[in-house]
């Protein structure tokens, strides 16, 4: 029975299953303070006009900070079994990270009361990454809200701070120190949608297109044309093809004696699943910089690659990208996504950001 008293329990359901509203009057106020962070997703053109001021709307950080702090005081009118509390501090301080096309926002609440302020400050979060979209959507409606999460909280029963976002938040100037302990300092994880390094497994060009590629030793991008002496070069959407060394790897096990070059992909990479990334996502492949305009492609009748391999997963697993900043690429570099991208996941030439058709 002592057993089964100290296992977690939803305070908000009753033991008939039913929600209620916590009673909190047989509890000494305290002083409580959370802080809790969300983050803003845009593309990179959204970004550089973010940077410049120069969105319709006008300054987005000082109407998204107004926002939040509203939001958090009328946390009980929009949550139905929060307590009205009287808060003492609310504050929002954002951090741009134009690399990423990122904004990092975080709030903070504090009040001396009966029950705590995690509620007022994921609030407070969540509508200033909304009212930063609302800003910047006239330019922008593939922004992508997420990681609303609690990162400390102190007063109550127990203090709490988040483990793997302590490093990224602690030295803010709203931390709550004096408030309960300090955040244990850790490693920052960076962003949670950008992926680890990958590496470039080999570089392949071919004369014509439809056929197998032959590795090289290296090759080098060239700015809104692509490989220098390959058959997809030109001004197009599809200037360089990549594909995951992982699905050659599927055909190999499937009895296929096929390897690099061989499914007509310009670069093969290891450690990236690229079929996942979505349009716009930019990615640095050794000395160059690309961005994805295609994921997949539609194979109208069967190529060469089809009949001499006998089956082709660079249609089903295969992505195209065009180069935005040329340089050069050879086996062992790495494989970074710079910026995820905020088109959504499309397949073949009517998912892709060109014009001219997947031919």
């Amino acid at each position: 029975m002592e057993a089964e008293m100290d296992e977690p329990r939803l305070t908000h359901v009753d033991s008939s299953g039913d929600a209620r509203m916590v009673d909190v009057s047989g509890k000494q106020p305290t002083r409580r303070a959370a802080r809790a962070g969300a983050r803003v997703w845009m593309a990179p053109a959204t970004m550089r006009l973010f940077e410049q001021r120069a969105l319709p709307k006008g300054d987005v950080l000082a109407v998204a900070k107004v926002a939040g702090i509203m939001a958090a005081k009328r946390t009980s009118e929009l949550v139905p079994l929060c307590h009205p509390l009287a808060l003492t501090q609310v504050d929002l301080t954002f951090t741009v990270v134009g690399s990423e096309s990122r904004v990092d926002i975080e709030c903070l609440a504090s009040t001396e009361d009966r029950t705590g302020v995690e509620m007022e400050a994921l609030t407070g979060a969540a509508v200033a990454a909304i009212t930063i979209y609302d800003m910047c959507k006239a330019v922008d409606r593939g922004m992508v809200i997420g990681d609303i999460r609690l990162l400390e909280k102190t007063g109550g029963k127990e203090d709490y701070v988040r483990p793997d976002d302590a490093a990224a938040f602690a030295p803010s100037s709203t931390s709550l120190g004096g408030v309960g302990s300090a955040p244990t300092v850790a490693t920052d994880p960076g962003a949670a949608f950008i992926a680890a390094p990958g590496k470039v497994v080999a570089v392949n060009i071919s004369e014509a297109k439809g056929e197998r590629k032959k590795p090289v030793a290296e090759v080098f991008l060239q700015p809104e044309h692509g490989i220098r002496g390959d058959a997809h070069a030109g001004s197009w959407h599809r200037q360089v093809s990549l594909l995951a060394q992982e699905s050659i790897d599927k055909m190999t096990a499937q009895g296929l004696d096929v390897g690099p070059g061989d499914f007509a992909e310009n670069v093969t990479v290891s450690g990236v699943e690229v079929a996942v990334l979505p349009l716009g996502t930019t990615l640095e492949l050794g000395e160059a910089l690309v961005e994805v305009t295609q994921i997949g492609k539609e194979c109208h009748t069967r190529c060469a690659i089809y009949q001499q391999a006998g089956d082709c997963v660079m249609p089903r697993e295969g992505i195209f990208v065009r180069v935005l900043k040329g340089g050069r690429v050879v086996p062992g570099d790495p494989v970074k996504v710079r910026a995820w991208g905020l088109g959504g996941l499309s397949f073949g030439e009517h998912g892709s950001l060109g014009e001219r058709a997947d031919s």
